[in-house]
C-alpha cells in the first residue's frame, strides 16, 4: 500500500516587523565613512597594519552591502521576505524600512504564455523562452477585472452575451505569492470560468408560470451567486472578493432578432389580456346599472349585441365610428 505524497504546501501569512531604515541609515553611513577614514589613515601611515587595512575594506563592502537592505512601503503594500527560497514573514506596515539584505526583491519567475511578450528570456534546450519577474511587493489595494463579453449557453441552453466587473484584493500575501504562480492571472481565469458556471445555473429570461429567478430580473441573486462562487475558486489564492456584478447581458446575435420578436409578442399579449379583462368588467359594469336603474329592459340577444358592441369600441385598436339607429330597438 503506497502513501500519497503531497505536492504542494498550504501557506499562511506571518506578520513581521522591519527595523527602522531611518536608523540603520545611520549605522550604515558611520560603518562606511569609519571604514573609510581607517582606510585613508592606515594609507597615510608609513608604517601601516595590513589587518587595519583588510579591516576598513572589509568595513566599507560591510556598509555597502547593507545599503541594499534598505526599502520602501506604500499604504496598502506589502513585502514578503525570503531568504534562499524560505518564507520569513511579511511586512505590512507602510514606511522606510531595512531587512536582512540577502532577502530576495522578487518572488518567483514564471514563463510568459506569448512569445511576443517582453521580459526576461532564458536559454532551455537551446530554444529561447520568455520569462516574467514577479516583485517581492505585493499591493493590498482594491483592483477592479472587467471579463470580456462571454459567450455561453443558458440554463435552456440559448446563447448567451455576459460580461462582469469582480472589485477584489489580496488578502493573505502568503498564498498569494506561493500557491499559485501569479495571482493576478490566475483571478482573470478562474472569473471567467465562474461567470461562465453562472451563466449556465439561470435562464436568460423567465417564461410563462415560472418563477425561477433569472440572469435579466434577478440581478442581486446573480450578482451574490457569483461572488460567492468567486470567493471559493480564489480563496487558493488568497484573494478576497469585494463586489460582483453583471455588465453586459444580451442574447447572442444569432437569435437576437427571434428572441425580440417573441419578448414582443408577450408584450404584446400581456397587454391585450389586461384590455379584455378591463373592458368585459365594464361590460359587466354597464349592464349591471343599467338594469339596476331601469334605464332599458334588454333580453339575452339584445345584450349579447349590446356586449358585442361595447367590446368592439373597449378592445379597438382604433376610433370607432358610432352608428345612429333612428327606428326601434328591433329594425
Amino acid at each position: 500500500m503506497s502513501n500519497s505524497i503531497p505536492t504542494t504546501t498550504d501557506n499562511r501569512e506571518i506578520d513581521r516587523t522591519a527595523l527602522s531604515g531611518w536608523l540603520m541609515l545611520l549605522v550604515n553611513f558611520a560603518l562606511l565613512l569609519g571604514g573609510v577614514a581607517l582606510f585613508v589613515q592606515q594609507i597615510a601611515l608609513e608604517d601601516r597594519s595590513p589587518a587595519l587595512v583588510a579591516g576598513a575594506l572589509g568595513l566599507v563592502i560591510l556598509a555597502v552591502i547593507l545599503f541594499g537592505g534598505h526599502f520602501t512601503l506604500q499604504p496598502n503594500e506589502a513585502r514578503v521576505l525570503i531568504l534562499f527560497g524560505a518564507y520569513h514573514g511579511t511586512v505590512r506596515k507602510s514606511g522606510f524600512f531595512w531587512a536582512n539584505p540577502f532577502y530576495s526583491r522578487s518572488r518567483a519567475r514564471i514563463p510568459l504564455g506569448n512569445a511576443e511578450q517582453s521580459g526576461e528570456r532564458s536559454k532551455a534546450h537551446g530554444v529561447t523562452l520568455p520569462y516574467r519577474t514577479l516583485s517581492a511587493k505585493i499591493s493590498l489595494r482594491a483592483r477592479n477585472f472587467n471579463s470580456e463579453k462571454l459567450k455561453v449557453n443558458d440554463k435552456r441552453g440559448n446563447p448567451v452575451e455576459i460580461a462582469a466587473v469582480i472589485v477584489w484584493r489580496v488578502e493573505d500575501t502568503a498564498k498569494a505569492a506561493f500557491d499559485v504562480d501569479d495571482f493576478e492571472s490566475y483571478v482573470q481565469i478562474q472569473s471567467e470560468s465562474a461567470i461562465r458556471h453562472i451563466a449556465s445555473l439561470y435562464a436568460y429570461d423567465r417564461s410563462e408560470d415560472e418563477g425561477e429567478p433569472t440572469l435579466r430580473d434577478s440581478a442581486d441573486e446573480v450578482a451574490q451567486g457569483l461572488q460567492n462562487e468567486l470567493q471559493v475558486r480564489l480563496a487558493k489564492a488568497g484573494v478576497t472578493v469585494d463586489e460582483a456584478r453583471l455588465t453586459h447581458l444580451a442574447y447572442a446575435p444569432e437569435i437576437a432578432q427571434a428572441m425580440l420578436r417573441r419578448q414582443q409578442a408577450e408584450a404584446v399579449i400581456a397587454a391585450r389580456t389586461k384590455i379584455v379583462h378591463g373592458a368585459v368588467s365594464m361590460v359587466d359594469m354597464a349592464l349591471k346599472e343599467l338594469a339596476a336603474k331601469g334605464v332599458v329592459t334588454l333580453d339575452e340577444e339584445r345584450k349579447a349585441t349590446m356586449v358585442s358592441n361595447l367590446l368592439v369600441v373597449l378592445c379597438g385598436e382604433s376610433e370607432v365610428t358610432p352608428v345612429v339607429n333612428t327606428g326601434t330597438l328591433y329594425n
